[in-house]
C-alpha cells in the first residue's frame, strides 16, 4: 500500500513565489533533491507530492522560508539549506525564530541580524549574562557578532569603552625579535578585529575613538594587573589562552563590564603539553550564574556554504582519527 501524499502551500504572492524559487529554481530544486519529493507550482500554489514524512517536512521548510520572506529576509541557498538542516533535525518550528530583531546597524545603514537559531541564542545570551563563552568553528559569526554587541553598547553609553585582545600565540618567531614597535608587532593576530570594528563605525569614527581611548586592542598578556570596568571586553581565539591566561583574564571583570569569549577547540595553536584554557573555563565554569556558555556548530556557520562542509569534513576526519588511536592503543596494550 502506498505510503504517498499531497500537501499545498500558499505562496501568496508572486514576489514571495519567486523568493521560494530561487534563480532557475535552485531553491526548489534543493528541497526536492534533499527530502526526495516533487514540487510543482499551480498558480500561487506550491503542490509537494511523496513519502508522507518527507512531504511534510518539505512543506515546513517552504512555510518556514515564506515566513522569512515576510519579514524581508533573504532566501538564497544558504539559509534554505539551514532551514532543511531544521526540519531533518524536527526543528522545524524554530525557522521562524531566525527572523531576529535587528542585532546592529553599520556605519553604511546594513543591518546586522542573527541567521542561526545558534547565533540568536548566543546574542540573547551576551545581552542576559555578564560573561558569556561562545565556542564554535570558524564562520559561525562569534567574532563579529560580539564585535556589533559592544559597539551598540557603546554607543548607546551602556560601556564606557571596548576592549578587544586575544592570545598572541607564536608560530616559530618571538614578539620581541620581530621589527618594529609593539602596535605593529601584535597586528597581525588582531587585524579581524579591526576589520569588525571599522565595518561597523567607518574608519574616521574608528580612528578618533581609538585615538580617544575609548577602543582599546591589545594582547592578552597585557590583561595583567588591571581592573576593567566598564568596558565591553572581547577575547577572541581564546582556544589558544592557556589555563593561568584564562583565570587571569576573568579574573580582571571590573564594575559595570561585560566579557564575551570566543574560540574554536578544534583550532589549538597551543604548543605541546599546554592545555587550552577556553576548553578547561567552559567546564568548570558550566552552571555558574550570570555566565553562559554557547556552542555553536557547522549547523551556524554562514559563510559560503561551501564553509559548512569543509568543517564537516573535518569533524569525520577528526572522529576517524581517534577511532583508529583508540584502536591502537587498546592493540598495544593487549600485546604488553
Amino acid at each position: 500500500m502506498s505510503n504517498n501524499t499531497v500537501k499545498k502551500v500558499e505562496a501568496r504572492s508572486v514576489d514571495k513565489l519567486q523568493k521560494i524559487l530561487g534563480t532557475f529554481d535552485e531553491n526548489l530544486n534543493i528541497i526536492m533533491r534533499d527530502f526526495g519529493v516533487t514540487v510543482r507550482v499551480d498558480g500561487l500554489t506550491f503542490v509537494i507530492g511523496g513519502e508522507e514524512k518527507s512531504v511534510v517536512k518539505a512543506a515546513s521548510v517552504i512555510e518556514g522560508l515564506l515566513s522569512l520572506a515576510d519579514a524581508g529576509e533573504t532566501v538564497d541557498r544558504g539559509r534554505v539549506e539551514y532551514c532543511i538542516e531544521l526540519a531533518a533535525d524536527g526543528r522545524a518550528g524554530e525557522i521562524n525564530k531566525i527572523s531576529a530583531d535587528t542585532v546592529a546597524v553599520t556605519y553604511r545603514g546594513k543591518p546586522i541580524k542573527c541567521k542561526t537559531v545558534g547565533q540568536k541564542k548566543y546574542v540573547e545570551s551576551i545581552k542576559k549574562n555578564t560573561v558569556t563563552f561562545g565556542i564554535g568553528p570558524a564562520g559561525t559569526g562569534k567574532t563579529y557578532l560580539a564585535v556589533c554587541l559592544a559597539v551598540q553598547a557603546l554607543k548607546s553609553k551602556q560601556a564606557e569603552k571596548i576592549i578587544l585582545t586575544r592570545p598572541a600565540v607564536e608560530a616559530g618567531e618571538k614578539l620581541g625579535f620581530l621589527p618594529g614597535d609593539l602596535q605593529t608587532k601584535v597586528d597581525p593576530y588582531l587585524r579581524p578585529l579591526y576589520d569588525a570594528l571599522q565595518e561597523m563605525l567607518g574608519l574616521e569614527t574608528y580612528a578618533k575613538l581609538l585615538e580617544r581611548g575609548s577602543i582599546e586592542i591589545a594582547p592578552l598578556a597585557y590583561m595583567r594587573g588591571r581592573t576593567l570596568s566598564g568596558a565591553f571586553v572581547i577575547l577572541d581565539e581564546a582556544q589558544n589562552a592557556t589555563r593561568e591566561q584564562m583565570k587571569m583574564f576573568l579574573t580582571r571583570l571590573g564594575d559595570g563590564s561585560k566579557m564575551v569569549v570566543t574560540g574554536d577547540i578544534t583550532q589549538i595553536d597551543l604548543p605541546n603539553g599546554k592545555s587550552s584554557g577556553l576548553q578547561h573555563a567552559a567546564s568548570v565554569l558550566d552552571g555558574v550564574e550570570d555566565i553562559g556558555i554557547i556552542q555553536l556548530t557547522d549547523k551556524d556557520v554562514v559563510r559560503n556554504p561551501l564553509v559548512m562542509k569543509i568543517v564537516r569534513a573535518y569533524e569525520k576526519d577528526d572522529k576517524r582519527r581517534e577511532q583508529v588511536e583508540h584502536v591502537n592503543q587498546a592493540q598495544t596494550e593487549g600485546r604488553n
